[in-house]
């Protein structure tokens, strides 16, 4: 019997040009793909019921093989200083090297939804090479109904072809590796690597590029909603590993999801119907929620090391990544939203991984002080989220996801700063990187720490606490909050050497005045006075 879709799929295939295919495997559900991809020797069988793949030498991300189709669509919209740049012609070229790499294969195609808000959805049909990959892609994207693909009609086209190997002066790339995007054709390239989260953060770099045209907000953050309060929901801002999809995943609260999302006058919304969250030292008890989705049928575990006799995870092997992560539908967390839409947020957290452990567990921000931070995106990115990373490196990636966003920093920031003001938005930064030190000397906040003053946040008990002036930051900071150590929200007070914490907050806080220069001419005053204060060390 032919799957609903199939009658369809040679079409499907030949109208972007894909041509003498051994087979495509058209909108295939859970159980086929685990047959084909364990059939192929993809994947293996976890104890539980998980689907548990490598990526080979790609472990993660690879920023500096994304390219943007330069043309007269994009000329002016793109920012070129951090997106690198092909011609049309050499994606034309690498586009028709693509169709013929693809000649005499077996694919597996998806049709699927970027949005869970039909305004302003994308339709992505997603061909990959692997079996596991369309069951990530399938997790991680909004599944539509079976009745509705019979008028499916892509607006976005992801071809995932790992086995292609680029040639960087055919092609105008770097490496063997390449993602390329055109936005005028609407077409993904993805070749040279294995690592399924590049198709994701395409579907998001699309949205990120196409939304801000309709007053939209795209947004790289979790969001979660009161159980019983409807408009009572948050957005939580970062980077990989600063804790968006542990801090989100709160049993009092409903999930809307785990990572992107975007913010229309008519509320958020989650542009996935699925998480994709990291496993490296994952705890049954600290994480109940995820733990328990690493042990279901359906789920997708990528670089997990598993015992070969018991095919049991262990969570706290790093030896192939310390990027590890389970993909999962949304509906695997009991408490998960059944729309992905809430209204309005209440609540704006920024997070940031400090890795000189010099800024305070949370600080409540102005909105100036919110379009600086959100400018700023200052963190750490974390070891195995981008490839050759093997330790915490501090940096700035504005607006908490630089690598996804095509267009200028200025454009976002308007818009989050128009939308705050308009609906009232508390506003705060939570630093869930070290403590008592900096990266070898002292330890990472207190997960415990993090959830007792968010918890005080999203309740509105913490605005109406005493707050004091940071020095160094200039941004509010509580004085107390039940059940957190007093010390611990004055950092200095966690440091053995005193001077050392002033040197070493004086160098962070020149490190954001320098950062923010190349912002200065695309903001206001009340932003550009919102910087930290050059304090001299003593």
């Amino acid at each position: 019997m032919t799957d609903i879709g199939e009658f369809n799929a040679s079409h499907g295939a030949e109208t972007i040009g894909l041509r003498n295919l051994k087979a495509v495997h058209w909108n295939f559900e859970t159980p086929r793909l685990y047959e084909e991809s364990l059939k192929r020797g993809e994947s293996q069988l976890a104890h539980g019921g998980a689907l548990v793949a490598t990526t080979g030498t790609h472990t993660g991300r690879s920023p500096k093989d994304k390219f943007v189709v330069r043309d007269a669509n994009t000329e002016n919209e793109i920012w070129w200083e951090n997106n690198g740049a092909i011609t049309p012609e050499q994606f034309e070229t690498l586009y028709q090297d693509f169709l013929g790499h693809a000649e005499g294969r077996e694919l597996f195609a998806q049709d699927l939804y970027g949005g869970a808000d039909p305004a302003h959805r994308v339709q992505a049909r997603v061909f990959t090479e692997f079996a596991w990959h369309s069951l990530f892609i399938r997790n991680l994207l909004i599944r539509p109904d079976r009745a509705a693909l019979a008028d499916y009609v892509p607006e976005l086209t992801i071809i995932d072809l790992p086995s292609f190997q680029a040639e960087p002066h055919r092609h105008g790339c770097r490496s063997k590796t390449v993602i390329a995007i055109d936005f005028t054709r609407k077409i993904v390239l993805i070749g040279g690597s294995a690592y399924a989260g590049e198709m994701k953060k395409s579907v998001f770099t699309y949205l990120n590029f196409v939304l801000p045209g309709a007053g939209v907000m795209p947004m790289h953050c979790s969001a979660n909603a009161a159980l019983d309060a409807e408009g009572d929901s948050a957005l939580f801002f970062g980077l990989s590993g600063t804790g968006k999809t542990t801090l989100s995943n709160d049993s009092s609260r409903m999930l809307l999801g785990d990572d992107e999302h975007g913010w229309s006058k008519d509320g958020i919304f989650n542009f996935e119907g699925g998480c994709y969250a990291k496993t490296i030292r994952l705890s049954r008890n600290a994480e109940p929620e995820i733990y328990a989705t690493t042990e279901r049928f359906g789920t997708v575990m990528e670089n997990v090391v598993i015992d070969p006799m018991s095919r049991r995870p262990d969570f706290d092997d790093a030896s192939l990544t310390e990027n590890t992560r389970c993909a999962y539908p949304l509906d695997f967390i009991a408490n998960a939203s059944a729309t992905g839409r809430a209204a309005h947020p209440k609540n704006i957290v920024m997070l940031t991984c400090d890795a000189f452990g010099v800024m305070p567990p949370i600080a409540k921000l102005t909105g100036a002080e919110a379009m600086y931070h959100f400018l700023s995106g200052y963190t750490a990115k974390v070891a195995g989220t981008e490839r050759g990373l093997t330790a915490p490196e501090a940096t700035f990636s504005t607006c908490f996801g630089a690598p996804f966003m095509p267009r200028h920093p200025s454009v976002y920031g308007n818009l989050l700063r128009d939308l705050i003001a308009h609906h009232d938005v508390d506003c705060w930064l939570v630093n869930t990187g070290w403590t008592g030190g900096g990266v070898g000397t002292g330890r990472r906040m207190p997960i415990r720490v993090t959830r007792r003053l968010l918890g005080a946040a999203l309740d509105g008990s913490l605005s109406k606490t005493e707050f004091r002036r940071d020095p160094y930051f200039g941004f509010a900071v509580p004085v107390f909050v039940p059940g957190v150590e007093p010390h611990i929200l004055q950092p200095v007070k966690t440091w053995g050497n005193k001077a050392a914490f002033a040197e070493t907050a004086t160098r962070l806080v020149s490190m954001f005045r320098e950062n923010f220069k190349r912002f200065e001419a695309h903001v206001d005053a009340d932003v550009r006075a919102a910087e930290p204060v050059q304090v001299i060390a003593a």
